[in-house]
């Protein structure tokens, strides 16, 4: 936190005395690191500096806003390479949609915070590529996670045969009842399409997840589909703290693992399907 916080001043010298030597300017950057922060700010008002205290406020504004939030839940993408859930990450967190978009390479991830029961849930989304040779960075992808989005493309039927194996790695290495939805991706192909929507439902009624088709190309569903996991996951949570009020229940710390355990098989039999 010091140390991005340093970064800033630093850029704040050369915006303000572009012609300051540049041997001045290291004698500066490394004053900076060599003293306390509390003194790096009283320079705010030196001539050297010349830093005014809403610029430091500002500053220091910008990064306490990043934990500025009620909730953290991590969510997992997975299903087979090309179903598009990098272009689904990218339209929920930046309302971004890539053509030429190209195979993760490793794992990737993004933040979206959003409004649920006027608290505030800061999702941790991950991506990660669906070929095998990254299989063996399985554990760590899932380590923590409290919903997953388990997608297929339905203009390939292949990519819904193997949703079998995915659920069951996700099984494997989480617990058996996280917040799981079946998304069928890529529904703007109406002329390609391969899987029907009633397999798509059928098989979630099978398996107790919940569905949706969506298109991160005509951005149709993918802001429902991330918002219904992470509603699921914080009616969860709010249970529970229901529950600790009335003694019968402990009410996870802020960083503490969800256990989400029988609460979820639950809500998916009141009502586990949508379109």
């Amino acid at each position: 936190m010091l140390f991005f916080i340093r970064d800033e001043i630093h850029l704040l010298i050369f915006l303000k005395h572009p012609k300051i030597p540049i041997v001045v300017y290291f004698i500066l950057r490394v004053a900076l690191f060599l003293i306390p922060i509390q003194a790096s700010f009283s320079f705010s008002s030196s001539f050297i500096v010349s830093l005014s205290r809403s610029e430091i406020t500002t500053s220091m504004a910008g990064y306490r806003a990043e934990d500025d939030y009620d909730y953290l839940f991590k969510v997992v993408l997975i299903g087979d390479s090309g179903v598009g859930k990098s272009n689904l990450l990218s339209r929920f967190t930046k309302n971004e949609f890539n053509l030429e978009s190209k195979s993760t390479i490793g794992v990737e991830f993004a933040t979206r915070t959003l409004n649920v029961d006027s608290k505030v849930i800061k999702a941790q989304i991950w991506d990660t590529a669906g070929q095998e040779r990254y299989r063996a960075i399985t554990s760590a992808y899932y380590r923590g996670a409290v919903g997953a989005l388990l997608v297929y493309d339905v203009t390939r039927h292949a990519t819904f045969e193997n949703v079998d194996r995915w659920l069951k790695e996700l099984r494997n290495h989480t617990d058996a009842n996280i917040v799981v939805m079946l998304v069928g991706n890529k529904s703007d192909l109406r002329h390609l399409v391969a899987v029907s929507t009633e397999d798509g439902k059928s098989y979630a009624e099978k398996e107790s997840l919940y569905f949706m088709e969506t298109s991160a190309l005509e951005s149709t569903n993918v802001e429902s589909a991330f918002a219904d996991v992470l509603t699921q996951i914080y009616h969860i949570v709010s249970k529970k703290a229901v529950q600790a009020e009335n003694g019968t229940a402990s009410v996870p710390a802020k960083g503490e693992k969800i256990d989400i355990k029988n609460d979820v098989s639950a809500m998916k039999r009141v009502g586990c399907c949508s379109s």
